[in-house]
C-alpha cells in the first residue's frame, strides 16, 4: 500500500511491516497503525511513522545503541499485552525527542516501545523502574558509539540482544555491573 507523509513522501508499505498500537501512543491515543523507515543515514535513528496522520512520525533509537546496559523489566502483564511468550520477540525502542540544539537530545527510558516482531504488535509501556528517565540525554553517548562503530569493530555494542527481561514477583535480577561483568566475559 502506499502511504504519503509529510517527512518522506510517498512511501510503498506492505502490510506484513505495519504494527498495530491497540492503544496508540500516550499522547496519541486515536493513532493505532505505524510502520517504521530507516533513513539510511549514520545515526542510527529510525522513525515510526503513522498511517493514519502523514504529520506524524516518531524518531526512535534502540537504546543499547547508547546505554548498553538498560533493560527494560517487563512484568507479566506487559508481556500479555503484546502476546509475548519470550522476550526474544520483541523488539525495544526509545521516542527521542530531538530539540533544535542537537546536544540536548533526550530518550525516554520509562516509556519505550515493546514490539511482538512475529506478530506486528506494540505497546509502549511505562516501566516500573523509577530510575529510568524520560529525558534522558543521550548526545555524547549516541557520538560515542557512532564514532567507535566507524572507527574499531571489536567495540560495537550487540544491540540484536534482547532489551528486555521478563521479571517475576520472585526472580532476582543481575545489577548493570554484573551484566557488564558478563558481557566482558563473553568476550
Amino acid at each position: 500500500m502506499k502511504v504519503n507523509t509529510t517527512r518522506f513522501g510517498e512511501l510503498q508499505v506492505n502490510k506484513e511491516d505495519i504494527i498495530s498500537f491497540s492503544e496508540g501512543l500516550l499522547g496519541f491515543e486515536s493513532l493505532s497503525q505505524f510502520f517504521i523507515v530507516d533513513p539510511g543515514d549514520a545515526t542510527l535513528i529510525l522513525w515510526l511513522q503513522s498511517i493514519e496522520n502523514p504529520e506524524t512520525a516518531f524518531p526512535i533509537i534502540e537504546p543499547k545503541i547508547f546505554k548498553p546496559d538498560y533493560v527494560a523489566k517487563l512484568l507479566p502483564a506487559d508481556m500479555n499485552s503484546v502476546s509475548l511468550d519470550s522476550i526474544s520477540d520483541a523488539k525495544i525502542y526509545s521516542i527521542l525527542t530531538i530539540p533544535s540544539d542537537i546536544t540536548k537530545m533526550s530518550a525516554n527510558l520509562k516509556a519505550p516501545i515493546v514490539i511482538n516482531n512475529a506478530k506486528k504488535i506494540a505497546r509502549q509501556i511505562v516501566l516500573q523502574d523509577n530510575k529510568l528517565s524520560v529525558k534522558f540525554e543521550m548526545y555524547k553517548e549516541l557520538k560515542s558509539y557512532i564514532v567507535s562503530y566507524a572507527s574499531d569493530d571489536r567495540k560495537r555494542t550487540n544491540v540484536t540482544e534482547p532489551t528486555a527481561t521478563a521479571t517475576t514477583d520472585t526472580e532476582a535480577t543481575a545489577t548493570p555491573s554484573q551484566r557488564a561483568s558478563e558481557k566482558i566475559n563473553e568476550a
